[in-house]
């Protein structure tokens, strides 16, 4: 059962729902250790006072906000939650909107709301109804003494609270180097196009998370696991790659790599037609190779003489 991280309640119009938050998503990185390469003892993290040098116990440092240079007004968490305890404890709905109204590029956070306090008929009340009207949940919710735009979403049985990035904290892509969007623009082909579709559909599917895996982190392990058998615990040696990384060439014929990955997929059979008969250059005939072997021993006698 995951730790809950925070206590509110849910409002939009009159009703509240007093809910729960835990945490939707762990962390299952990689967990590496720095050692001093001399002596192998693992190096810490230390917090530094800049003026001093010396390491500054965890309870010493208080939290600051600069109003001007060098001067600060220190602020608690009491003070924070103080300063507006209403915000810090509520998921303020603000509007109901279309899921696909909002950006991948707006999520960032997700957390598991349950209800809380014997609020379960009206959680399930907005639950079913978001659900009911395809639609999810604009608020404001304040996490860790900072606020955030959030999404509530209806996922099965429960509802999710996805904190979004403010639209300032999301990059312009006009600064970008794009090409201009419509087929023609771009000068694509409709068999170009038309060849992708297929790819596509081909390859199209249905989510199953269950179905991908950390392969870089499975074959970092591997790893760790054969040195550990090899006895081989303290030296360091890149890793071999398995494959050379493809070259990257000038000129691309994008309609022969759709037509491969087609042909791979077993449909390329079905992208041919006779339009793509002629765009292929007739193979060269080979000579037989009694002849070619004949030629090789006539000019190698020419040469000797």
């Amino acid at each position: 059962m995951p730790r809950v991280i925070w206590k509110g309640a849910v409002s939009f119009g009159l009703v509240h729902i007093p809910v729960a938050l835990y945490p939707a998503t762990r962390s299952d990185d990689l967990d590496f250790d720095w050692l001093d390469r001399r002596t192998m003892d693992r190096v810490g993290y230390k917090r530094i006072n800049k003026t001093t040098g010396k390491e500054v116990p965890r309870e010493q440092i208080v939290r600051g906000y600069a109003y001007e240079k060098d001067r600060y007004v220190i602020l608690t968490d009491e003070d924070i939650r103080a300063a507006n305890p209403v915000s810090t404890q509520t998921v303020d709905l603000l509007t109901f909107v279309d899921a696909a109204e909002i950006p991948f590029l707006y999520l960032d956070t997700p957390y598991f709301l349950a209800p809380d306090r014997r609020g379960e008929k009206v959680y399930a009340l907005l639950r079913e109804a978001l659900t009911r009207s395809q639609k999810i949940g604009v608020a404001n919710v304040v996490l860790h003494t900072k606020q955030h735009l959030a999404a509530l979403i209806p996922m099965g049985p429960v509802l999710v609270l996805h904190t979004l990035r403010w639209s300032n904290e999301v990059r312009d892509w006009s600064e970008l180097d794009l090409p201009e969007e419509g087929t023609k623009a771009a000068k694509l082909t409709a068999k170009e196009i038309d060849m992708a579709e297929k790819l596509i559909d081909d390859m199209s599917g249905t989510w199953d998370p269950a179905e991908y895996h950390d392969t870089f982190r499975d074959d970092i392990l591997t790893l760790v696991d054969r040195k550990v058998r090899e006895g081989r615990t303290e030296s360091v040696e890149p890793m071999e790659a398995e494959t050379a990384a493809p070259r990257s060439g000038n000129v691309i014929d994008l309609t022969d790599l759709l037509r491969q990955s087609l042909a791979k997929r077993g449909k390329g059979k079905g992208a041919s037609n006779d339009d793509d008969a002629e765009d292929e250059p007739a193979p060269r005939k080979r000579a037989p190779r009694k002849a070619a072997a004949k030629t090789a021993r006539k000019t190698a006698t020419r040469k000797r003489a």
